[in-house]
């Protein structure tokens, strides 16, 4: 039997397993800690520690079910693939790290499946060897890098409890200055692995992997785990710490809100709205509804997953292109992929009863109810009026209008393990947030707006659906060329400029001047007056050197002829 099924069954049962212990769990608040002892360190254990409660049971299987269908997909994708068992095997060692991650309730062992992420991840973005591959692998680990250094850092100054099992003491130590330390760095940790402002410019890059990757990567896997290390260290976030990430996940959301209704790829609209959506998550995150944001980080991922997939079907069909301009009236041709991507876009925007509205219209709903101010209230219905507004493009360009690919094409639906893939999420995607509505939340949220607050979702709703329309059709229609309408373009779709400023500005200014001091000083002044003046020396005094052993033999009789000569004139 091929790898990609014995794995689609191993990770299906288990996630169906994993699925009905968390319900049985969640209903009576059980959990199971299990704790093996490895060594210890002045007078820290060092421990394996995996925690069995809901929440960690419930996003396993999201996570093993994703990926079972991922996997699945991923038989008929990458069919031409010479190495596709060593494809295989590397999403296996992603979901694995994952796993680790969302278990362990200790920092050395979170650090293994945090660690495991990004190094996998980087295997994965450079799988197909070419230049660009390359450079968005480098941008990628080098980034997470960063949010590394701060978990170690974490990591020596938990050392002052006496464990790294925080879940024993995080709520009793909140108040105490290296708890607020620790809290900060976790912070700037989840930023990092989560493409926050400044370190976004790393997720839409990182779509240089294949498209099972990506739809594992921004669903449930590598750009969650912020998220999740934040819900577990919701407990200690003091109320400044709370303001930063309240501050910045908000403009992640605006900015990658703008930034999507200017981008012309369609992987990187699609991994913009995720951005979009972690930048939802994080905010109702600090301001306090962390069970609401564990729950739309389980709506998210399913129909983020099926939209990816959807989205390597197509460009699977048109010859790897990725630019929605060269789409259109793919409806005809491929109908019921067509149709999962319009339902997941749906679900994205929160059309009511679909898995995204739950989720996402109680978050909304929460912060109306909630006393934020006027920028926060405005950044939340904003964006949420740009998703729709990218989305509605999203659906004109690839979906509506004529077909503006090449005239002798093959597209259609024929793909039949990527079909049974994108089907076997559908289903979660239509009911799966209404069923966890039910289960998820034993205490009940009492929601009482005006009514001018409650319609408030559904006006922007459609006024983001009918901007981004009307805004497609009059680019596509009239061809706007003018130099303001560029140079905006440039900036919003450079995610304000965010590419130069904590990316290219950051390797270039240090490279150039890198290549200047190697030029001058390396192969300048300092070689001429160093190694090379030395080597130089060092040949000429060898050369004579030789010069004499060669020609010992003359030399000895010259002497001794010299030698005679002056005895005769002595004596």
């Amino acid at each position: 039997m091929n790898i990609c099924f014995i794995y689609f069954f191993i990770f299906l049962i288990l996630g169906g397993i994993l699925f009905f212990m968390s319900m049985s769990f969640l209903s009576s608040m059980y959990s199971v800690m299990v704790s093996i002892e490895l060594g210890s360190l002045n007078s820290c254990m060092i421990e394996m520690t995996l925690l069995f409660d809901w929440m960690s049971l419930l996003f396993m299987s999201f996570v093993l079910l994703i990926s079972s269908m991922v996997i699945y997909y991923s038989n008929e994708y990458m069919e031409g693939d010479l190495f596709i068992n060593r494809f295989i095997m590397l999403v296996m060692m992603f979901v694995m790290s994952m796993l680790l991650l969302i278990l362990s309730p200790n920092l050395i062992s979170i650090l293994l499946g945090w660690d495991g992420l990004g190094l996998v991840s980087y295997c994965l973005v450079i799988y197909y060897q070419n230049v660009k591959s390359f450079n968005a692998g480098m941008l990628t680990v080098l980034t997470n890098r960063l949010g590394d250094v701060a978990f170690l850092l974490s990591i020596s100054w938990m050392m002052n409890f006496g464990s790294w099992n925080y879940i024993y003491f995080i709520e009793c130590m909140k108040e105490t200055p290296e708890m607020e330390l620790i809290s900060l760095m976790m912070l700037f940790a989840a930023m990092t692995k989560s493409a926050q402002i400044p370190f976004s410019s790393w997720l839409p890059a990182a779509m240089a992997a294949p498209t099972p990757v990506s739809s594992l990567v921004h669903s449930s896997t590598l750009v969650t785990a912020g998220v999740y290390l934040m819900l577990r260290f919701s407990v200690s976030l003091s109320s400044s710490v709370c303001l930063i990430l309240l501050f910045f996940s908000g403009l992640t959301m605006f900015m990658a809100g703008l930034g999507a209704s200017y981008e012309f790829d369609l992987k990187k609209i699609i991994a913009l709205s995720t951005l979009s959506q972690l930048g939802l998550m994080m905010s109702i995150l600090s301001m306090g509804g962390y069970i609401i944001a564990f729950y739309h980080l389980l709506t998210h991922a399913l129909f983020k997953a099926l939209l990816f997939m959807c989205a390597g079907s197509m460009i699977h069909s048109l010859s790897n292109s990725q630019d929605i301009r060269s789409m259109g009236g793919l409806v005809n041709q491929m109908p019921l992929t067509c149709t999962c991507f319009i339902i997941c876009n749906l679900s994205l925007c929160g059309l009511p009863f679909l898995s995204g509205f739950y989720s996402k219209d109680l978050i909304l709903e929460v912060v109306s109810m909630d006393n934020v101010g006027m920028y926060i209230y405005m950044v939340y219905y904003l964006s949420t009026g740009l998703t729709v507004a990218y989305t509605a493009r999203l659906i004109y360009y690839v979906v509506g209008g004529d077909f503006n690919f090449f005239s002798v094409h093959l597209v259609n639906d024929s793909g039949h393990y990527m079909l049974k893939g994108m089907m076997g999420l559908i289903f979660l995607v239509v009911f799966m947030g209404s069923i966890l509505s039910w289960t998820m939340f034993i205490e009940f949220y009492m929601i009482c707006l005006p009514l001018s607050f409650k319609m408030m979702a559904v006006l922007v709703t459609l006024l983001g659906g009918w901007i981004g329309l009307e805004v497609s059709n009059f680019v596509i229609n009239y061809h706007l060329k003018s130099l303001k309408f560029k140079s905006g373009s440039y900036f919003f779709g450079s995610m304000w400029n965010m590419l130069y400023l904590s990316t290219f500005g950051v390797n270039y200014y240090p490279l150039t001047m890198g290549k200047k001091f190697y030029e001058s000083v390396d192969q300048g002044w300092s070689e001429f007056y160093g190694g090379q003046n030395y080597f130089n020396y060092m040949s000429k005094s060898s050369q004579i050197l030789q010069f004499l052993f060669k020609n010992n033999l003359k030399l000895f009789m010259v002497l001794t002829a010299m030698w005679v000569v002056f005895l005769m004139v002595v004596y």
